[in-house]
Formats: C-alpha cells, sequence, structure tokens
C-alpha cells in the first residue's frame, strides 16, 4: 500500500460495506459538499442522499423487495447516479443498460435478467411497444413530462419526499450489479459484481491513483462500463466530486475540463486519438489536472509520445481491466517514458499472472495468458453456470499457490518483460498465423499508426491458399492522407510478413461499443463484407 493511504478512513472492515453506504457514509459532515456536477446543474452529498431516497421509496411501494434486479437507462447525469443509489438502499440490484442501446437491446436486457421495475425517458418507454413490450407487471419510472405517460408508469417529478426510511441491510457478499456487454458477438451476457466486487475496485483505484476527497473526476466512460462505474465509485467513497460529461465530443470535454476544474480524466483509445490530436493543434491549459488514465485498449504509439506534450506535468496512467474481473493493473506514470504501452503489474487487492498451460507461469521475455485471482474476481454470468465455469474456474498452474480459487481466464495473450511488467499482445482467438510468423494484430496497428496518416485501425487475419492468412486492415484516414502514402510506409517500416496486403478505406468514424472502444468484431465483419463484395 502507499505510505500515505489510510485504511482507517473507509471504516473497520474497509471491504465489507454494502454500496448504499457508499454514498450515506459521506453523512452528514459532507452533506453540503459539491457531489456531482451536470452541464446545468450541481447536486450536494445531502441532495444526492435525499433524491435516492425517493426513489428507494417508490421501489419498496411497487413491491421491489431486496435481490430485485432494476434497470437505470438515463442519459449520463445527477438522476442516473441517484437512481441506481436508491436502488442499492433498497436492497436491489442495479442494471445499467447504457442509453445509447436500441429498445431490442433495452427489452433483452430486461427480459434477461427478470427486472421487476425500469427507471427510464419517456421516449424509451414509448419504444418498448410491440415486440419489445415488456411483461405488465413491470413497474415504471419515467423521466419527462407527464402529458401522455403510459397508464401504469409513475413520474420522477411527482415522487413523494424522502421518508428517511432505514436502508436495507444488504450482506456485502451479496449480488449488487449486472453489467451486460455489448454483445457484438452474440447476445449480451451480464457479469455479476458482488458489492464488495465494487467497493474493493474503488479502495484499490483509489489508492494507486492516489485519489482524495479534493479530485474532480471528469466522468465521460458509460456506468454501464466497470472503467465508467468505477470513476464514480471512487469519488463517492472519497468524499469527491464526480464530474458529467454525457457528450464524447473532444472539444467538449476539454472545455468541462477546464471550466470545471477537473483533476483527472479517464478515457479509451479512440476517444484519447481524438483529444490528444486536438490538444496538439490546439494547445488549451489545464492548470488542475494532476493525471489521466486510459484503459480498454492499447493507445497507439504516436498518440502516447503526444501525451506529455499535450499534458505537461499531468501523470499519465496505462490500465488494463475486463469486466469478468474487474479491475487488472496499471502502468505507474514513473515508467510511462521507459515502458510507454506497458500495461503495468497488477493493482493493489489483485491477483494477476501470465500462464503457459500445461507448463507454468511465464517468466521474463516469454509470453502466457493473462489470468486473474483475488477478492476482484466477479460473480460470474448471470444465470449462465456453464458459461461462467469456462470463463472462471481453477488453474492448474496455480494451484500451488491458490490451491483451487478460481481464476478469470481473460483470453488475452501478454508478455512479461526483463522487471516483470506486461505488455499487451493480442487477443488469443485474433492472433495471426501469416507466413509461418504467429503475428498480432496490434502490432500491424502500431505500425501504421505511426505514419501519422490514420486515426483508427484494425487490423485481422483472412484465409489465403498461399500465406496461411493475409494481412488486412480496415483504415480510417486523417484529412489529406492517402492509401498510397500508407502504402509506401508499409513498404519502407514494416517486414514483409507484416505488411496488410489489403486495405478497406473506411468512411467515417468506425463504430464504437457502449463504452466508447473500437467495435472490432462488427469492424471486420463490415471489411471482409464489403472484400468479399469486390472481389464477387
Amino acid at each position: 500500500m502507499r505510505e500515505d493511504f489510510d485504511p482507517a478512513l473507509f471504516g473497520r472492515n474497509m471491504f465489507d460495506r454494502a454500496m448504499w453506504h457508499m454514498l450515506a457514509d459521506n453523512l452528514p459532515d459532507s452533506a453540503e459538499k459539491i457531489a456531482a456536477i451536470d452541464a446545468s446543474r450541481s447536486a450536494r452529498y445531502g441532495d444526492l442522499a435525499a433524491e435516492a431516497g425517493r426513489v428507494c421509496d417508490w421501489l419498496r411501494a411497487r413491491g421491489i423487495r431486496p435481490g430485485d434486479r432494476v434497470i437505470v437507462h438515463l442519459r449520463k447525469g445527477i438522476d442516473e447516479v441517484t437512481a441506481m443509489f436508491g436502488i442499492w438502499k433498497a436492497g436491489g440490484v442495479v442494471v445499467n443498460v447504457n442509453s445509447h442501446w436500441t429498445p431490442t437491446q433495452l427489452a433483452y436486457v430486461a427480459r434477461d435478467s427478470r427486472a421487476r421495475a425500469v427507471i427510464l425517458t419517456k421516449p424509451a418507454l414509448k419504444a418498448l411497444e410491440g415486440d419489445n413490450a415488456l411483461s405488465p407487471d413491470t413497474a415504471f419510472l419515467v423521466h419527462g413530462k407527464a402529458e401522455g405517460l403510459a397508464q401504469g408508469a409513475d413520474l420522477w417529478t411527482a415522487l413523494a419526499a424522502d421518508s428517511g426510511s432505514a436502508p436495507d441491510e444488504t450482506d456485502p457478499a451479496a449480488l449488487a450489479m449486472i453489467i451486460y456487454t455489448s454483445g457484438s458477438t452474440g447476445a449480451p451476457k451480464g457479469v455479476m459484481l458482488s458489492h464488495r466486487n465494487i467497493r474493493v475496485g474503488a479502495i484499490s483505484v483509489a489508492e494507486y491513483l492516489g485519489l482524495t476527497a479534493e479530485d474532480r473526476l471528469l466522468s465521460v466512460l458509460p456506468y454501464s462500463f466497470d472503467a465508467g462505474l468505477n470513476q464514480l465509485t471512487t469519488m463517492m467513497l472519497l468524499g469527491g466530486t464526480i464530474v458529467h460529461q454525457p457528450l464524447t465530443m473532444p472539444a467538449e470535454i476539454v472545455r468541462m475540463a477546464r471550466d470545471q476544474q477537473v483533476t483527472t480524466i479517464a478515457g479509451v483509445p479512440p476517444l484519447w486519438n481524438q483529444i490528444v490530436r486536438l490538444l496538439d493543434a490546439s494547445p488549451t491549459p489545464l492548470p488542475a489536472l494532476k493525471r489521466v488514465t486510459n484503459t480498454g485498449g492499447k493507445i497507439p504509439p504516436n498518440i502516447l509520445e503526444l501525451m506529455p506534450k499535450v499534458f505537461p506535468g499531468v501523470e499519465i496512467f496505462l490500465m488494463y481491466g475486463l469486466t469478468e474481473a474487474f479491475r487488472s493493473t496499471y502502468l505507474p506514470p514513473a515508467k510511462f517514458a521507459e515502458k510507454m504501452g506497458s500495461i503495468g503489474r497488477q493493482i493493489p487487492n489483485a491477483q494477476v499472472f501470465a500462464i503457459k498451460h500445461g507448463e507454468g507461469i511465464a517468466g521474463p521475455g516469454e509470453q502466457g495468458e493473462l489470468v486473474h485471482a483475488g477478492p476482484l474476481v466477479s460473480m460470474g454470468y448471470w444465470e449462465k453456470p456453464e458459461v461462467t465455469a469456462l470463463k472462471i474456474r481453477p488453474c492448474p498452474e496455480l494451484a500451488h499457490l491458490i490451491g483451487d480459487d478460481p481464476v478469470v481466464y481473460s483470453g488475452d495473450l501478454v508478455r512479461v518483460d526483463e522487471d516483470g511488467d506486461l505488455w499487451f499482445v493480442s487477443r488469443m482467438d485474433e492472433m495471426i498465423k501469416t507466413l509461418g510468423f504467429r503475428l498480432s494484430p496490434t502490432e500491424v496497428e502500431d505500425a501504421l499508426s505511426q505514419s501519422g496518416l490514420v486515426s483508427d485501425v484494425v487490423a485481422y487475419g483472412v484465409d489465403h491458399a498461399d500465406f496461411g492468412q493475409a494481412v488486412h486492415v480496415a483504415v480510417t484516414f486523417l484529412p489529406d492522407a492517402g492509401l498510397a502514402a500508407l502504402s509506401q510506409h508499409c513498404a519502407r517500416t514494416m517486414p514483409h510478413y507484416m505488411r496488410p496486403l489489403q486495405f478497406h478505406a473506411w468512411e467515417g468514424a468506425m463504430p464504437r461499443t457502449a463504452s466508447g472502444k473500437l467495435d472490432r468484431p462488427a469492424i471486420i465483419r463490415a471489411a471482409k463484407a464489403a472484400t468479399d463484395k469486390i472481389e464477387a
């Protein structure tokens, strides 16, 4: 632990507290402190608690009981936060569905989770008709005006004042939240997180980032994404301030960070690509900013090289995580210049290993699958025990260290360097086998990004009679850049087996998942389909 990190700050047993207490423990001492900020208003800790109490009272009046699932489908902001904490106060399970998901996706999650109630906007409620209609027993709490409100639905603005009722005394080991995957390769699966999972994650991240009650975190990532959720929980845990920025427009993010004196910004690589290029072209002082963090994939090397320039004096944290293990690794800022691109080592309270299957733990210079053990390992997939058993199971290679404790198999291949730090190589099922080489798509993407000609790039393998697999790439060109210059860059800088055989120029922005990451499966499917159409 950090020398200045005081576990006593979080109570006698800092891990064993239900989620409601993460908000309530700020009362009464910090009741008047600003807890959350939207574009048009702010809310104090006392305001959040009172509004959450109104939601809790409504849930109880509608027959919602501890353990029932309740969906939150609202635009990022203060009311989304109070809805989640109101559910936790009532002992319910939060199922946060990204506000950009379609009515069909929302209806699927509601049915799959067997949600008893849904908190949503009036347009979203109106869209739950026909094939998307839910059970008539579902309770609805609606944001919007009363005109045209569906029969049986209740209006948020008409909720009674907080009764001040006691919270449900929830077991910290119980289910607190279900986070659904984007479902780009099939129906979404719900990852189950306990109150303890979420709380340990918040404590761990607060420790290694060095967060305090004086911090103001800019929240761009959705709360339906584990990294976005962790931004909220660290601030509630410490009594800090969360600043909501629902628009992912780089100029708006920079403006909000400047105007609200934000100390921390977290993003995913596609977002950092845009923000860094914007700041490089139009430098903007952000005097309050102390740290920036990345998760959800690797930032291209040319963008990494620019980050110290556009964020002078700011700590840069490169991180790795996956929902099934919540938070996993980080690279300390002191190592950024030396190990630009590394995902570092395990975070506090996590156990992370690179495993060579059938052999043991990978050592320096070796590669292995990243696996995760410890209190951050999730409860598995909602009502999918067979799928859970494939992903979360004992690891024979670690039996001498942790016995039969389950680990999360990430499916990610990593390399261990001479110091024991980890480097992401590729998804194990995305490795390209070409001309006798095993090639990581990330290597190709990094090399193309260094050209300075592309913004987004996705490399993938396509079966080829002579090569085994040929390297194909989908690219979004920067203004005034084109295929001829990129081909020349490849010929000049890349070994023969890495050079793409075919480029697919992507028009417009590449599709993103709900968390803002590039939707690789969708991009690859579309690029392959376009190639097949041309060849036909």
